[in-house]
């Protein structure tokens, strides 16, 4: 149960101070996203477990910001209403995005062609000799079954997550902007020939998206900067854990991640209701790019 309630709260003198905002939900994930639309418009807001209930939080801001932060979190609840392809995941507080599995299924569907589609994967010669789509189309591709298998598991969940926090066009995009991006720069520290498979870029890329939702939370008191750093070190040891097995392209894993990363931090910092109205945009890019890679590499 949601709520947006007006309480007296104690001084330390024992003296009762004018009336504070406390916002209540039962979803950790949504009491951070209600924090971050608060701090984003200038109103410092504590974020503290919820007394009353076993699995509550609770945001409380200062008496003269009660009207506009009521005003703010119904608005942010008003847009967001209906919404069905975001859902929690059971017993975590985060919110995650069904249409991940559209993905999903595009990447097993390509993967079936295998290594029948030569002109799609990422043959170091020809990227070289002005073939840059491979960096695109390799990422539909994959070695074997337990290779598909690996990337998408991992992908179903950072991605779904990503596309639940940033939209699913801006994360869709950013993430395989990133991970087209990260093939490049495998080539360019790889003076040899070698061919390369595998969306493993773009998944770890997706990994480095959620880390930056940590920061507007540095403004927002020294409980949100535990947070963070909770945040941060949590999204470093995923990468560190999924991310640098020797069997694996450990530099494309890591180029993914900070490219990622930096992608994230950009699109916290730009208006919410920006990215919202231009996420369509965003994700027919994503196709559009794709796609337009997909045509070039069928026609060589």
């Amino acid at each position: 149960m949601d709520s947006v309630d007006s309480i007296p709260v104690p001084s330390a003198a024992g003296e009762v101070s004018p009336a504070t905002a406390t916002l209540r939900t039962t979803l950790e994930r949504r009491a951070m996203d209600w924090s971050l639309v608060l701090v984003s418009q200038g109103i410092p807001v504590t974020l503290d477990r919820d007394a009353t209930t076993t699995n509550g939080w609770t945001l409380t801001v200062a008496a003269g910001d009660l009207d506009r932060s009521r005003a703010l979190i119904r608005q942010f609840r008003l847009e967001n209403r209906g919404f069905g392809w975001r859902q929690e995941l059971p017993g975590s507080g985060l919110l995650f995005h069904r249409g991940v599995l559209a993905w999903v299924a595009a990447v097993a569907a390509f993967s079936m062609l295998g290594d029948s589609v030569a002109s799609g994967q990422f043959d170091s010669r020809a990227v070289r000799a002005g073939e840059w789509w491979r960096a695109f189309t390799a990422m539909w591709l994959h070695a074997d079954p337990g290779h598909l298998g690996s990337n998408a598991a991992v992908g179903t969940v950072v991605l779904g997550l990503a596309m639940a926090r940033h939209g699913a066009g801006w994360a869709l995009l950013v993430a395989g902007l990133a991970g087209a991006a990260a093939n490049g720069i495998g080539l360019h520290f790889r003076p040899g020939a070698y061919v390369g498979l595998g969306a493993s870029g773009l998944v770890m890329a997706a990994l480095g998206l959620l880390v930056p939702q940590a920061w507007p939370w540095w403004r927002a008191g020294r409980r949100q900067t535990r947070l963070a750093l909770g945040a941060i070190a949590g999204g470093s040891f995923l990468f560190l854990l999924l991310g640098t097995d020797p069997s694996g392209d450990v530099l494309v894993h890591a180029a993914g991640f900070v490219l990622g990363l930096l992608g994230g931090l950009a699109l916290v910092l730009v208006p919410e209701a920006w990215r919202r109205k231009t996420d369509l945009a965003a994700g027919i890019a994503f196709v559009g790019i794709n796609g337009a890679a997909w045509l070039l590499a069928l026609r060589h």
